[in-house]
């Protein structure tokens, strides 16, 4: 297959793939912007007569739904500071000392990764209640960082890796102890990928749903993917419109965040890939 050929099957490839994606948005904005009497065409008709911004507004002007979408943002960003900052020590391990067991360790961190929270859950919540954080955001907060950590050892040892080891050994030569070259000299140069991981963790936070579900109850706790859960569970046909722009107002942050600093998150991914 020529360049040029490869190149247009490329292309081809990732305009289906991103039709797929995106054409659940379209059609969520579609009823997103019709009034309650047009939701009852269903598909016969894709662009709405008559737009409008109310549902948008509904929504905005909330108090409830502002309350959803603070508890979103909470656990999210606690959980993903929390996952790098533990995340951090452990990476730096990896990336500078050599031990016994180094590859099984790192693989089995990798591991981790792919178990699903739905296989935990049960011992899981019998765990937070016999620890007495049932109905608390801490419960999910420290769920969310166990989640985040091993995805987070990875991509900031890729980082770690990156950054000559000689410019740790002139610092020492300098009379700077271990702890002291982590904070001043390593931590900054690897700001990429520290930002990179907090980014990615916010996002798997962001889409979390089975964890505040079956760990919180409270309506002024909960965040604003299972409120969204609760309310078109408890609604009509009659909401459907009001619904569907509480749910692009939720996809919109993340969305934002990845586009805005996808070249930030995939140069911290593939920084390792490259050296040497």
């Amino acid at each position: 297959m020529s360049p040029r050929v490869a190149d247009i099957a490329t292309y081809i490839a990732g305009i289906v793939l991103a039709a797929l994606f995106l054409m659940p948005l379209a059609w969520l904005l579609s009823l997103a912007l019709r009034t309650p009497a047009e939701v009852y065409l269903g598909a016969a008709r894709f662009i709405p007569e008559a737009p409008t911004l109310d549902n948008f507004r509904l929504i905005l002007t909330d108090g409830a739904f502002g309350t959803y979408l603070y508890n979103a943002i909470k656990l999210c960003a606690l959980g993903a500071l929390g996952a790098v900052i533990l995340a951090t020590p452990a990476a730096y391990a990896a990336s500078r000392f050599q031990f016994r067991g180094k590859g099984p360790v790192m693989v089995a961190i990798l591991l981790v990764q792919m178990i699903s929270p739905l296989v935990v859950i049960i011992p899981l919540y019998r765990y937070m209640d016999r620890l007495g954080l049932l109905e608390s955001h801490s419960a999910v907060i420290g769920v969310y960082m166990a989640i985040g950590v091993p995805l987070s050892v990875w991509l900031i040892k890729t980082g770690f890796d990156t950054i000559p080891l000689s410019l740790e050994e002139a610092a020492a030569i300098d009379g700077c102890g271990r702890f002291e070259i982590l904070a001043r000299i390593t931590l900054p140069l690897a700001a990429p990928a520290l930002a990179s991981a907090f980014i990615l963790n916010m996002i798997m936070g962001w889409s979390q749903f089975l964890v505040p579900f079956i760990l919180l109850t409270r309506d002024g706790q909960l965040p604003i993917s299972v409120a969204i859960y609760n309310f078109a569970g408890s609604t009509s046909a009659s909401t459907t419109q009001v619904l569907a722009a509480a749910c692009l107002v939720a996809v919109v942050p993340a969305l934002v965040a990845f586009l805005a600093l996808q070249r930030l998150i995939v140069r911290a991914i593939m920084a390792g890939a490259v050296k040497g």
